[in-house]
């Protein structure tokens, strides 16, 4: 299994139950609060924002606290003007990695990245350094019980979804960038709102690493995934079921 897709399985394993609640939903605010700003505050007349105000509702973060949010975001408070940002680099074992970062301080928040990479035994690289090694796509997520394969399958193609992946733990779909609001809303109408409809990082190129250089990877990924301006780490690592269940463990 590919990195992104598996370090999230496996973080979601191991640190389930001491995540950071308060972090998770600073993070979900600051989407929330850009998107907001960046088009209506409407989140039926602003995509993005739709889809930060539904990850918000999957985290269980409450309808006041989301339209305080919004209403905040709206009327342009002092303080919070964020910018988005991308960092590239690579970690232990010659592993590519993509930060994805809000931030309201630039020289801060490249300062601390910097310090993370070269701490755990990485170094950031300039803009594009890395980023030939992944592809950009949008990705929809559903539970695995809303449909089976082969009725996901059906409605994404038809909706204009360039592939599906279905498993156990619920279904991928993955579109180009340009089509993935239009793809969630097609879907939305069979199956009901999505857990997640975001544009994604995915590596075209992998690592294989073995227990030990997995583990120094995802002590880099765990740090930079906690810093208060990350919004999404995706790294190009592939571990064997064998490794992820022990980095599980």
């Amino acid at each position: 299994m590919a990195g992104h897709s598996q370090f999230k399985n496996i973080m979601h394993r191991k640190g389930a139950q001491d995540a950071k609640r308060a972090r998770a939903f600073a993070k979900l605010i600051r989407e929330i609060t850009v998107s907001a700003r960046q088009g209506l505050p409407d989140p039926a007349f602003n995509p993005r924002l739709r889809s930060a105000v539904q990850a918000a509702r999957v985290a269980n973060m409450t309808k006041d606290t989301i339209d305080r949010a919004i209403k905040k975001a709206s009327g342009g408070a002092a303080g919070e003007d964020y910018v988005e940002v991308r960092y590239e680099g690579y970690g232990p074992a010659g592993v590519a990695i993509i930060v994805e970062a809000l931030t309201d301080n630039r020289n801060r928040t490249a300062s601390d990245i910097r310090s993370a990479f070269s701490k755990f035994g990485g170094a950031m690289g300039e803009s594009n350094s890395v980023a030939f090694q992944f592809e950009r796509n949008g990705v929809v997520r559903y539970p695995a019980s809303v449909a089976d394969a082969d009725t996901m399958l059906e409605a994404a193609i038809e909706a204009g979804a360039s592939d599906v992946e279905s498993t156990e733990d619920g279904h991928e779909v993955r579109t180009g960038i340009e089509d993935l609001f239009t793809v969630r809303d097609a879907l939305e109408e069979k199956f009901g709102p999505a857990e997640s409809a975001k544009l994604e990082w995915r590596p075209n190129v992998s690592v294989e690493l073995d227990e030990e250089k997995a583990r120094s990877v995802l002590k880099l990924i765990d740090v930079l995934d906690e810093h208060d301006d990350v919004q999404n780490v995706t790294a190009n690592f592939e571990v064997s079921d064998a490794v992820a269940q022990a980095l599980a463990d």
